[in-house]
Order: structure tokens, then C-alpha cells, then sequence
């Protein structure tokens, strides 16, 4: 008999690296681990930001073989330092899926993107199934930015190899049902495809009164109210309404704007700041995975945002471990998402549809951003409504978006193609008669 499943997956970055995808990654290869499958990663050394990681090239953690390739290591930083970094390590992994060890399955994640399409190529020429975990989707993303034309002859090639990789998987997993809806007009099987929401876990990320929290006085923010925006400053964001409203608030002491991370935004975020001489911004690196447990409690409110073009491209990760610290969130994107649809349902924060909100204003408006202010000051003025909607949002999360269910649930779509296998007991040797 065989032994059991061996599953290999396939994404940049892993433990212990900061990025969203490894993270979220690490646990669910872990989870796995414990449920009997033989798991694989093969992930790069280089950072999410930008360099490489000082950690061992192969490893065993917590039951996960790990397999960290060196590719280059620019990061985030530019265009051009990530496509070549996307480069080489689509190179190892094309070598590792033609030249290495069949797997029971292989799964790609779309960090860097169009993963997919090295595992049509790997099905067509040795019989490899695999899956995806759809994090974002591409081209999609590109064209909605800006950086490819709809319609050019690049983006056409694009979208047609990875809709290839995506019809060819034998497994698709969403992030929610306008994701979802884009997979489906696509082309892929409805019934290939299983919604999983990203996830925080309950024991890492607690809501932690700020007065018992070690980085209030660490950042001097004892006497603040604490709006947070945490994480990437990517493309798929929109600043200008938040920028707005810091500039609307600057006059009030008692808010205090925390950026914390990086993205290819954070320097307008702070050329804004400092043309209009803001007094109420500060903007910071990433904390380290075990640091969120006191950096996301430390906010009273915390900011997400979406562009309209990318609903149903990108579901930002972010809003779940708001949810875990217990705090409410202002979504600044379009009402009809995922996120807004999940602030809405569990009545945790705030939704401002910019669009919305221009359509009725007066021409040279910011009521975008009036709103956003006008909810801080608010808040800031009675901080048991704040706190009711996080706690609103905590019950939320442990019912629906916390790590143990959400990775139960993505093994169980793992199931429906590749159902975990036991090794075969050895036999027992039977004693034999003794001869007189």
C-alpha cells in the first residue's frame, strides 16, 4: 500500500518571513502536517521587502520539509527588482516540478503570480495535478493598476496563460464570492472551486487593553487615539481620502495616525504629510509575526482600503486580525466586496464608498474623507461605541475566521482531490506452535 499523501506547495515566501501569503501559508502546511498529509514547501530566501533571509536552505519545522531556494533578492521596491526576483525563482521552480519528485498533488500560491501556469506545464508533460490557492489574481491585478493596457497584445498572452493554469487545476480555492464570480466568467469549473476565508489565530492576537500594552509607552501614544493602517501600501490601495482626513483631524491632539509596514504608497503617504506639515502621522516598519499580538491591539481604529477596480481581485487579509483584536475597522473602498460585505454583516465598523459619496457632493469636495473624519472624531468622543463594535467584531472572528476552522475547512477542499492516506500498519507476526 502507499505510503501517505504527499502535497507540495509552491509560493515566495514562508516562514519567517512578514509577508501575508507565507504566514498564512505557514500555518496551513502545519495544520496539514498534523492531519497526517506529507508536506512540502518550496519557497525563496528573500525577504519580502527587500534582501535575503539568514535561514537554512532545507528544513524540518513542525512537521513541513522546507526547501528555500536563493533567487534575487530586491524586494518590493521597484517594478523591474521584482519581476527579476519573480524570474528566478519561477526558474527553480520549473526545474523542481519537471526534474524532481512526483508529488500526490502540488499546490501554487500566486505570490509570485502566474504560478499556475509552470503546473499546466508540468501536468501536460508528466502527469502532475495540482491546485491553486488564488491570494489575488492575475493579470487582473496589472491591468487594473495600470501597468499592462487592457486589451494589449502582452495582456491578451497573459490573461490566456493564466486562465489555462486555472482551468487545468484540479482545485481552485477563493477568497470570497466575488473572487469567485471572476474565476467562474473565466472559465473555471464552479464545482473545482471552494470559498475559504484567510484567517488570524485566537492565541496570537488577543484584545489586549491598551493600558496593559508594552508598546504604548514604547511609541509614545499613551494619550493618543490610535487610528492604524497595518500592512501593505500596495497598488490595490487608495490613500487619498485617508490622507484627507488626517489632514482634517490635524488640528485635534488626541488622534494620532500609525502607519505601519511598507508598499510601493508609503512614499506618497509621506510626501503628503510633509507638504501639509502633519502633526498627527507617524509611519513605521513591519513588526515581526509574534508582535502583532500588542501592535494590532494598540489601535482604537483601524483603516482598510480598496480601489473600486479591484473588487474580486484582491480581499485584503488584514481586516480578520482587526477582527481578533477586538477593534473596529473603517473600510475606505466600495461597498459591494468582500470586506465592506463583512464589516456590514458583523456590524464591527464602518464602510465609506468614496464613490458613493462623490455622486450626491458638491464639485471640489472631499466628503470621503469628511465621512472618515467625522467617524474618527466621533469615535474619539465616545470610545464605548468603538469599543462595542470590536467586540462585535471579535465574535465575529471566533465564529467564522479563525485559524483552526478556516484550515480545517481548506483540508477538507484539499479532501475532495487528494483524501489523506495512512500508512500501511506492518503485520503482526502470528507465534508459531512451539515443536515437541
Amino acid at each position: 500500500m502507499r505510503g501517505v499523501t504527499s502535497l507540495l506547495f509552491v509560493n515566495q515566501h514562508y516562514y519567517p518571513d512578514v509577508a501575508s501569503t507565507g504566514q498564512h501559508l505557514t500555518d496551513l502546511a502545519e495544520h496539514l502536517a498534523r492531519e497526517g498529509y506529507a508536506v512540502e514547501v518550496l519557497a525563496s530566501r528573500g525577504r519580502y521587502v527587500a534582501g535575503r533571509m539568514n535561514v537554512p536552505a532545507r528544513e524540518l519545522r513542525n512537521g513541513v520539509r522546507i526547501r528555500r531556494v536563493r533567487t534575487t533578492a530586491f524586494g518590493r521596491r521597484s517594478h523591474l527588482g521584482r519581476i527579476i526576483d519573480y524570474l528566478s525563482f519561477y526558474l527553480h521552480v520549473l526545474a523542481a516540478l519537471l526534474f524532481g519528485p512526483r508529488r500526490d498533488g502540488v499546490i501554487f500560491l500566486t505570490t509570485p503570480p502566474l504560478l499556475c501556469v509552470l503546473g499546466s506545464i508540468a501536468r501536460l508533460l508528466r502527469g502532475q495535478v495540482y491546485g491553486i490557492w488564488s491570494m489575488d489574481l492575475h493579470p487582473d491585478a496589472e491591468i487594473a493598476s495600470g501597468m499592462l493596457r487592457a486589451g494589449s497584445p502582452l495582456a491578451r498572452l497573459l490573461e490566456w496563460a493564466n486562465a489555462t493554469g486555472y482551468r487545468r487545476a484540479s482545485l481552485v480555492v477563493d477568497l470570497g464570492p466575488y473572487m469567485k464570480q471572476r474565476l467562474v466568467a473565466n472559465g473555471v469549473a464552479a464545482e473545482r472551486t471552494h470559498t475559504v476565508n484567510v484567517w488570524s489565530a485566537k492565541e496570537e492576537i488577543l484584545p489586549t487593553p491598551r493600558d496593559e500594552n508594552p508598546l504604548i509607552d514604547a511609541l509614545g501614544l499613551r494619550e493618543k487615539f490610535v487610528v492604524m493602517y497595518s500592512g501593505n501600501a500596495g497598488l490595490v490601495h487608495d490613500f487619498r481620502d485617508i490622507c484627507q482626513a488626517m489632514r482634517l483631524l490635524d488640528g485635534d491632539p488626541r488622534i494620532q495616525f500609525l502607519f505601519v509596514g511598507d508598499g510601493p504608497r508609503r512614499a506618497e503617504i509621506e510626501q503628503f504629510a510633509g507638504t501639509h506639515g502633519l502633526r498627527n502621522f507617524a509611519y513605521r516598519g513591519y513588526f515581526e509575526r509574534d508582535q502583532l499580538r500588542w501592535s494590532l491591539p494598540l489601535a482604537d481604529v483601524h483603516l482598510i482600503s480598496l480601489r473600486a477596480p479591484f473588487v474580486g481581485i484582491s480581499v485584503p487579509g488584514k481586516l480578520y486580525g482587526i477582527m481578533a483584536a477586538a477593534r473596529p475597522a473603517v473600510f475606505v473602498g466600495p461597498e459591494r466586496c468582500e470586506s465592506a460585505e463583512t464589516i456590514l454583516r458583523a456590524g464591527c465598523g464602518a464602510v465609506v464608498d468614496p464613490e458613493q459619496l462623490s455622486a450626491s457632493a458638491a464639485p471640489g469636495g472631499h466628503p470621503a474623507a469628511e465621512r472618515i473624519a467625522a467617524l474618527l472624531r466621533c469615535w474619539a468622543d465616545q470610545p464605548a461605541v468603538a469599543q462595542a463594535l470590536g467586540a462585535r467584531g471579535r465574535r465575529a472572528f471566533l465564529a467564522e475566521y479563525e485559524r483552526e476552522g478556516n484550515c480545517r475547512a481548506f483540508g477538507n477542499a484539499i479532501a475532495t482531490v487528494w483524501p489523506a492516506r495512512q500508512p500501511a500498519a506492518a503485520p503482526v507476526a502470528r507465534p508459531t506452535a512451539a515443536v515437541a
